[in-house]
């Protein structure tokens, strides 16, 4: 649906949550450098980094960089204790929730027995009209559930506050912003039950609420650290989008950076403390760019402050050579180039998603992936201009070597690069494999344009994909239920015959360096084949510095172990995490 075409009942009104006016600074708070030659630097913290370490993130992080850096910190909504209390996915349930069932009835109450938290929303969901605390003669026959799950966030995030803020006036304040911001968000929930919708746009607006109300606990965290934070929200700093379709071409998202720029520059010398969620987005934040939107508000937040550098904070040291989870010998990457980040996150390792880099890469920025429980660690930075392939050390190859060691206490800078070798090894479980043998009643043409339109029209994605004249086998990720899946392959049917491999897995071994790695190819082949590990498919991509195949999932954890001892020549012995994987 185009933003011209939506309708404005669909989408209430949000006015009442509004950035609140920056504080009062009391003295001897620490502030960021004014000094005009110095950079900023972008710092984004994940839902759990948020959620379990915000006082660590007050004490031993933020304050490392303010004397060195302008500092701007964008976080993403509070994680839970399961994935399903998250806020965000308790954002997305309640929203489900309030059109589960039809608008309520109204029924008479006896005076008196209103509460002021029913007055508020029959007066900004039914316009009564009544003046604030007079007792109204309706109430809502039924709250809904969404109701409990609103009061899950409210005491959620309130329990989050008391267990961080300490100051007692701090706290109050914090306190009744966030019940505030929970009445505003039952409110809105009310208004589209009553109007039985929720447009993608109001959809956007309710996920919102989350990183509003965890930057306003890291904010409230910060000051009551004594470093002199800002609450920012970027929800209506989008510029108007002139194009008729809902397309967001790279000219919109320079504008949207320029714009979050301009904004965060007047904030000094306060550290900003800034909302990922970003709207509304022409067609839909969620639809355009899906959950991960936060980074994307870093990403363009740096590009348009030319920022140092930007760090996105995690629970793990960085980029490893394989899961180390399930890789005993896995060994941290100090340095890895945008395009193999790219393809590991592809291939089912959580770096960052390509379009997000693209962003500040493109502006020659380097992204460093941080932990924050290790936050004096090196990291894995993603560098715009590394040259892995090259013969000859780079000009800065002794300093950033040292930079490793001095940061890490162990050699952990850039490893010799005259070493040729792949740089990890990936595994993406839960992947179906669909085999489609032409029926032959087609001419070739028309069995892959069937085959095509049918996996458009199921809005099916497609990881790996071998192709011959009347064959073709495709890899996608496990994400359809089974009576969708069963549809997809009646209609696939009808092109030709359809076998359907469930429980596999693919797994991808990466590498700038392999494009003049003779042999590579082989020896991952001969390594499997050793180790009893059958190949379903074998795909190689077309910048050829990845090489995929497929293999049956419960020899994932083998292969992966079998590939990464062999091809990255990782051996078992050496204390874990300490050298980079080129020194073996």
């Amino acid at each position: 649906m185009s933003e011209s075409s939506t309708s404005t009942t669909s989408s209430p009104s949000l006015s009442s949550v509004e950035t609140p006016p920056p504080p009062s600074t009391p003295p001897n708070l620490h502030q960021n450098t004014i000094d005009p030659e110095v950079k900023w630097l972008v710092q984004k913290y994940g839902g759990t980094s948020v959620g379990k370490f915000a006082s660590s993130i007050a004490e031993n992080i933020v304050p490392d960089y303010l004397d060195r850096h302008k500092l701007a910190i964008v976080c993403s909504a509070r994680s839970g204790s399961t994935k399903a209390l998250g806020t965000t996915n308790l954002l997305l349930r309640a929203a489900s929730e309030a059109l589960r069932r039809p608008p309520p009835a109204l029924v008479p109450v006896q005076s008196g027995s209103s509460t002021p938290l029913t007055d508020s929303l029959i007066s900004r969901c039914f316009r009564t009209g009544s003046p604030p605390g007079t007792p109204n003669t309706f109430t809502e026959q039924s709250t809904g559930s969404f109701h409990k799950t609103a009061d899950l966030i409210l005491s959620e995030h309130l329990a989050a506050a008391r267990d961080c803020v300490k100051g007692k006036e701090l706290l109050a304040d914090l306190e009744a912003e966030i019940t505030r911001d929970c009445e505003n968000l039952r409110a809105f929930l009310s208004a589209t039950q009553v109007i039985d919708e929720i447009s993608p746009r109001s959809k956007d607006s309710i996920v919102g609420f989350g990183e509003k109300l965890s930057c306003k606990i890291i904010c409230a965290v910060l000051r009551d650290r004594g470093i002199d934070a800002e609450y920012v929200s970027l929800e209506n700093l989008v510029p108007p989008h002139d194009e008729v379709d809902d397309s967001l071409g790279q000219d919109f998202y320079d504008r949207v950076s320029d714009a979050f720029a301009e904004r965060i520059r007047h904030c000094a010398p306060r550290v900003p403390i800034v909302t990922g969620f970003f709207g509304p987005v022409p067609g839909s934040l969620l639809k355009q760019i899906g959950r991960g939107y936060t980074d994307l508000a870093a990403a363009l937040l740096a590009a348009g402050l030319d920022a140092t550098e930007l760090q996105i904070w995690k629970e793990v040291d960085g980029i490893f050579t394989a899961d180390p989870r399930k890789v005993s010998t896995a060994r941290l990457i100090p340095v890895i180039s945008p395009e193999e980040a790219a393809e590991l996150t592809y291939y089912g390792s959580e770096v960052v998603h390509p379009f997000t880099m693209e962003q500040v890469i493109r502006r020659k920025i380097p992204i460093r992936i941080k932990n924050v429980e290790n936050p004096r660690g090196g990291g894995t930075v993603i560098d715009p201009e590394a040259d892995l392939e090259s013969e000859d050390p780079p000009p800065d190859f002794g300093a950033r070597f040292l930079d490793g060691i001095l940061a890490n206490g162990v050699i952990g800078g850039v490893g010799t690069p005259r070493q040729r070798r792949p740089t990890a090894v990936t595994i993406k479980e839960r992947i179906v494999v669909l085999n489609v043998q032409s029926n032959r009643k087609s001419v070739s043409h028309g069995f892959l344009a069937g085959i095509f339109t049918t996996l458009d029209r199921f809005g099916v994605v497609v990881d790996l994909i071998s192709t011959s004249e009347v064959f073709v086998s495709m890899a996608i990720e496990d994400v359809l239920d089974r009576k969708l899946l069963a549809r997809l392959v009646r209609d696939l049917e009808k092109i030709g015959i359809v076998s359907v491999h469930h429980d596999m897995a693919i797994l991808s071994m990466v590498g700038k360096q392999m494009r003049n790695m003779v042999g590579i190819a082989g020896r991952m082949f001969t390594t499997l084949a050793q180790g009893n590990v059958n190949i379903e498919m074998i795909s190689q991509g077309a910048n050829e510095i990845n090489i995929s195949c497929v293999i049956d999932g419960r020899d994932a954890v083998k292969a992966l172990n079998l590939i990464h001892q062999s091809c990255l020549q990782i051996k078992p012995e050496g204390p874990k995490g300490r050298v980079g994987p080129w020194l073996f």
